[in-house]
């Protein structure tokens, strides 16, 4: 009889047992069921959009500076010319563009293109824009684009005559900027109208409400672009919100309140973190280099230059100076022009080999440096590399690069100077070395690098006759060529260093969907088939 207490603690305890496991496989059945009902449930489709501007100025894009307002004017505005995603010139309101002469164009202009306010885009809005550009008061980022526009001439409603003060390679490619209205502006104060907040274009997405703090865009029922075509899916709306620092537009963004930003800034994750959204990382237009002063007696010699670009070590910098979220540059048109091909030739950090080069060229280390007897001279490879001194982070640059350099035998003194001498230094090209930034024009054009009047003073007569048969034709292939192999002459002759590129970052909410392919030119390619997904 002891043992019956015993037997019924078993038994108890054994009932216990069966109901847990009971409860398990009940609540797991549930779960399950729960599961299955929740995965037949449509994902939610939302076709509006959630952007931001950060201290901004003027919805006007000729008068704006601000670069989300640029990049929001691409849906509301449009250019003559457009660039597509590998940046290469195609018709926009102009239909086609040809050269009368070296110095002028004929450019045919859209037929049919409506306003947002429902009147005709005519040749007379093209010159009202460029004379706004040109015009002294206004303080447009457009001026460079028309500097050498001498003369415009309206030869009917649909055609302009363009005449230019010199010829410029790939003019077409300056014709990029937004076009205004001339009728939205009569008899207004151009840069202090109130429409400047509320503007009008031609573009794809039209203003449709503006609030302090904020603007709506509808989809343009009217929009030339998409007559005849059935659309629709993709964005009907987008709402614009303003901030007054980058700060809050990041912290909107980490919140969920924006579907997208863009950013140049090194540390932007420790704003916004690094999950719960995706990227997408493009090389920016602020590219670097060294120009040599091909005219110095050391720096003639090809190899001498060659050599110091295999020594430079650019991941170093990248990494020490630019929280390595800088792009490797191997040409100015390295940005993923459509032109450029570095599938054949490259050259990268070799110390090895650039001693090689050296030694196979003749030179010989001695004390401490390079040196090679030319004419009963002994040319030594001490050299000066030039920087601006008001920029902190090229000047740490040139401190690395003269290291790498003076410890592999080509002894640099860093010169360091103002603004003003630095100008002073680049119009009289007096320097061995300088290190130069600039921002890319998006154009094939690289007259600046190596054609007349560069900053290396570098010649090649090859090259000048290659820049003289493209300007001339439109076949993609024999321009493609012809590049590959100025791109070639480039890595012979090293006339200046290709250093590197910034980054931009397009960060956006995991719910957005479509073709996501920004560029520098523009981060809304395909906006038209984007949508949101819950």
């Amino acid at each position: 009889m002891k043992s019956l207490p015993r037997i019924l603690f078993v038994l108890f305890a054994i009932g216990l047992i069966g109901f847990a496991i009971y409860n398990i496989q009940n609540n797991k059945s549930t779960i399950i069921e729960e599961e299955k009902r929740s995965s037949d449930v449509e994902p939610q489709v939302l076709f509006d959009l959630r952007l931001g501007i950060a201290e901004f100025d003027i919805m006007n894009p000729i008068l704006s500076k601000n670069r989300n307002v640029q990049d929001i004017a691409k849906i509301i505005y449009e250019p003559l010319v457009n660039l597509n995603s590998e940046y290469k010139a195609e018709p926009c309101l102009a239909t086609e563009w040809s050269k009368a002469d070296d110095n002028s164009y004929i450019i045919k202009l859209r037929e049919g293109v409506k306003w947002h306010d429902g009147s005709n885009f005519t040749a007379k809005d093209v010159k009202f824009t460029i004379d706004k550009i040109k015009s002294p008061e206004v303080p447009s980022i457009y001026k460079f684009n028309l500097s050498n526009v001498a003369k415009l001439d309206i030869i009917d409603n649909y055609t302009i005559k363009l005449s230019l003060d010199a010829d410029v390679p790939f003019f077409e490619y300056n014709l990029t900027f937004p076009i205004l209205s001339e009728n939205y502006y009569v008899g207004q104060d151009f840069l202090a109208t109130s429409k400047n907040r509320n503007p009008v274009g031609t573009g794809r997405f039209k203003v449709y409400a503006e609030e302090d703090g904020s603007l709506t865009l509808n989809r343009f029922k009217d929009y030339w672009g998409e007559k005849n075509k059935e659309n629709p899916q993709g964005l009907k709306t987008i709402h614009v919100y303003m901030f007054g620092s980058m700060g809050e537009m990041y912290n909107s963004f980490k919140i969920g309140n924006l579907d997208l930003i863009t950013t140049n800034n090194l540390y932007a994750e420790n704003y916004i973190g690094t999950l719960g959204y995706n990227k997408k990382e493009f090389k920016g237009k602020e590219f670097d280099y060294i120009a040599f002063n091909t005219e110095n007696r050391v720096l003639a010699y090809p190899e001498v230059r060659r050599a110091i670009s295999m020594i430079i070590d650019k991941g170093t910098i990248m990494a020490r100076l630019y929280n390595s979220k800088y792009y490797y540059a191997e040409f100015p048109l390295d940005y993923q022009n459509w032109i450029y091909n570095n599938d054949t030739f490259k050259l990268t950090y070799n110390p090895e080999e650039a001693e090689r080069i050296l030694i196979e060229n003749g030179w010989e280390y001695k004390y401490s440096a390079w040196r090679k007897v030319e004419k009963y001279t002994t040319l030594r490879t001490n050299l000066t590399l030039t920087v601006n001194s008001a920029n902190e982070l090229r000047v740490a640059a040139a401190e690395i690069i003269k290291d790498e350099l003076s410890s592999k035998g080509i002894n640099i003194t860093i010169r360091k100077v103002s603004d003003s001498e630095y100008y002073n230094c680049l119009a009289n090209r007096n320097y061995d070395m300088i290190l130069m930034g600039t921002s890319i024009g998006l154009s094939p054009n690289i007259n600046t690098y190596m054609g007349n009047g560069n900053y290396s003073l570098y010649y090649n007569e090859e090259i000048n006759s290659i820049f003289n048969e493209v300007k001339n034709t439109k076949n993609s292939d024999i321009i493609k060529e012809k590049y590959q192999r100025i791109y070639q002459i480039y890595m012979e002759e090293m006339p200046f260093v290709s250093l590197y590129f910034n980054r931009t970052t397009l960060c956006y909410s995991p719910n957005l969907m479509g073709d996501i392919t920004p560029n520098c030119y523009n981060i809304f390619y395909n906006i038209e088939n984007w949508y949101r997904q819950y």
